[in-house]
C-alpha cells in the first residue's frame, strides 16, 4: 500500500517509518525542506520524499493521487506565539488536499483530552482533531498522554530531573494523575489501525496499564535507575516560576516549557477501550518503559528525538539558506593541522559534542551553554542522540546539523544558541590536513563587539579543539 507520511522527520514519524517498511507499505514522506530528511534513508528502497509545506496549499499538489492513507503527525507546543491558529490552517489545507487523492483513511495521533477544562495545547489538538474529522476521508484518531521512550520529550525531560537533582522543590501539579504509555505501543497502535475499517471514523484513547502523579512518575524512574531522589511540593508556585524551573534544569525550550507546565495542571487519564484486543497489543509498564528506553540508550540505538524539530518560527528553507556558509561580511577563525590519522581524525570529529564534550575546554562550553540559558537560548544540555552517528537535521548541543558526510569528512554546524549574528562551524579533513573553520556574520554593532569580545577565548579554544581532534 502506498501511505502519506506527513511530519516525517519528527520524533513519533521516525519511530513509525521503519515499522511501516518492515510491512512492505510504500511510503511518501512530506517534508518542508527535503536535505534535511534524504541523506538518512538515501540508500533506502520503498521512500519517496516530497517537499510540501502545509501553510502553503499550492505545494501540497505534489501529494501523490494515488495514496491509500495518510498519517497526520502534525502539531506544535514549542513555537512562540498562538500555535492554535498555525495548526488550525494546517489542519483545513491538509484534509482538503485529501479530498483531491484516493485516501481511504487519515490516521492523526492526538492527546487525552476528557476533562472539561483543557490547557491551551489539547484544546487545540482537539480543535484539528474535529476539522480532520469534518472532511469526506474517514478519520481515526489515537488520543495519547505522556509518552515514553528515548527521546521523546517527557522521557528527557523527567530524565534531566531526576538525573540532576537529589532534592526537588515542585509544585502542587506534581499530584496531577496522568497515564502514561511506552512509544514502542504508541507505534504499535498507529501501525495496526492502518486500513482497518472497523476504526473508521473512531476515536480511542491509547494508554499504559498505569495511573500514576506525576511524582510517581518522577519517583519511579529514579527507584529504576537506582537514584535516591526526594521531593517536596510547596502550594505556590506560579507558572512563571515552574516553567523557569523546568527551562533551567532540563533541556527543554522555554516555550515547550511554559506549556507543559500549563498541561501538567490537568489529569490526562484515558477512558477504557478494546482497542488493544482488537489489535492484538500488550500494554508496557511505565517501569518497563523506562529500562526499554534505558536499552536503547546504552546500545546507542535512539532512532530520533524531539530536540531535533525546527520550529516553524526559525524555518523559512532553513538548510537550502544556511547550509551555504556565507564569504562576505563576515569574521572567520580558520585553522589548520596534519594528522598521522586521517581516519581517526574524522571519528572523533564525527563524535563530538554530547557525552564526548569538545575536546579542549569543556567548562567554558559549559559556560557558554549556560549563560545561552539566561539569556533564553537552548543552552548546552541537548547532547545528541548517538555517540558516533549523526545526520543532517539533528541538533548537536547548542547547535544544528546542516551537513554530515562521513565518507567525505565533513561536518557542518549551524549554532542556535542567543548571538547577536550568526555563526558556523566547520570540520573536514583533506588528505593528512585537518580544517576547522569557524565563520560569524555580525549583526551590528552588537555583534561586532562580541565576536572582538571573545576572540581570547577562541584563539585558545578552537586551537586546542583542532589539536585533540588531529592528535
Amino acid at each position: 500500500m502506498k501511505i502519506l507520511l506527513t511530519g516525517a522527520t519528527g520524533y513519533i514519524a521516525q519511530r513509525l517509518l521503519p515499522v511501516l517498511l518492515e510491512k512492505g507499505h510504500e511510503i511518501i514522506c512530506m517534508v518542508r525542506e527535503r536535505e534535511r530528511f534524504a541523506g538518512k534513508y538515501a540508500a533506502t528502497k520503498n521512500i519517496t520524499v516530497i517537499e510540501a509545506d502545509l501553510l502553503a496549499p499550492d505545494s501540497l499538489a505534489n501529494i501523490p493521487k494515488d495514496i491509500d492513507a495518510a498519517y497526520y503527525l502534525v502539531h506544535s507546543m514549542s513555537g512562540k506565539g498562538e500555535f492554535s491558529s498555525l495548526e488550525e490552517k494546517c489542519a483545513e489545507n491538509f484534509i482538503k488536499a485529501m479530498e483531491n487523492t484516493n485516501a481511504q483513511q487519515v490516521i492523526y495521533l492526538s492527546g487525552i483530552v476528557n476533562e472539561e477544562h483543557l490547557s491551551k495545547h489539547l484544546s487545540s489538538r482537539k480543535n484539528v482533531e474535529e476539522i480532520l474529522a469534518s472532511g469526506k476521508t474517514p478519520l481515526t484518531t489515537l488520543r495519547a498522554g505522556i509518552i515514553v521512550g528515548s527521546g521523546s520529550a517527557s522521557f528527557e525531560i523527567i530524565r534531566d530531573l531526576v538525573e540532576k537533582l537529589p532534592v526537588m522543590i515542585a509544585p502542587k501539579w506534581l499530584y496531577t494523575k496522568c497515564q502514561p504509555i511506552a512509544i514502542r505501543n504508541v507505534v504499535e497502535f498507529l501501525s495496526g489501525v492502518l486500513l482497518k475499517e472497523v476504526t473508521y471514523n473512531n476515536h480511542y484513547d491509547i494508554y499504559g496499564p498505569d495511573i500514576l502523579t506525576y511524582k510517581q512518575m518522577l519517583l519511579g524512574f529514579a527507584e529504576v535507575r537506582k537514584l535516591k531522589r526526594h521531593i517536596f511540593t510547596v502550594p505556590v508556585m506560579t507558572p512563571r516560576l515552574s516553567s523557569y524551573w523546568l527551562y533551567f534544569v532540563t533541556s527543554t525550550s522555554y516555550s515547550l516549557a511554559k506549556n507543559l507546565v500549563e498541561s501538567m495542571k490537568i489529569d490526562v487519564v484515558a477512558k477504557p477501550n478494546n482497542l488493544k484486543d482488537l489489535l492484538g497489543i500488550s500494554l508496557i509498564p511505565y517501569n518497563t518503559a523506562i529500562k526499554i528506553a534505558f536499552d536503547k540508550i546504552e546500545q546507542n540505538m535512539v532512532l530520533s528525538s524531539w530536540k531535533d524539530a525546527v520550529g516553524r518560527a526559525n524555518y523559512s528553507k532553513f538548510f537550502a539558506k544556511q547550509i551555504k556558509v556565507p564569504q562576505h561580511g563576515v569574521f572567520t577563525d580558520r585553522k589548520m593541522t596534519i594528522t598521522d590519522d586521517p581516519e581517526r581524525a574524522a571519528d572523533r570529529i564525527f563524535s563530538i559534542g554530547g557525552e564526548s564534550g569538545w575536546y579542549y575546554a569543556d567548562w567554558l562550553w559549559s559556560f557558554r551553554g549556560f549563560l545561552d540559558k539566561l539569556f533564553g537560548g537552548v543552552g548546552l544540555q541537548r547532547g545528541r542522540n548517538n555517540k558516533a552517528l549523526i545526520t543532517a537535521g539533528e541538533s548537536l548541543d547548542f547547535w544544528r546539523v546542516l551537513y554530515a558526510n562521513r565518507k567525505e569528512k565533513r561536518l557542518l554546524l549551524y549554532a542556535e544558541m542567543k548571538l547577536p549574528g550568526e555563526a558556523w562551524l566547520e570540520f573536514k579533513v583533506k588528505g593528512n590536513k585537518v580544517i576547522q573553520v569557524a565563520t560569524f556574520r555580525p549583526l551590528g554593532i552588537a555583534g561586532r563587539l562580541y565576536w572582538y569580545s571573545v576572540l581570547p577565548f577562541h584563539y585558545f579554544i578552537f586551537n586546542g579543539m583542532i589539536n585533540k581532534i588531529a592528535h
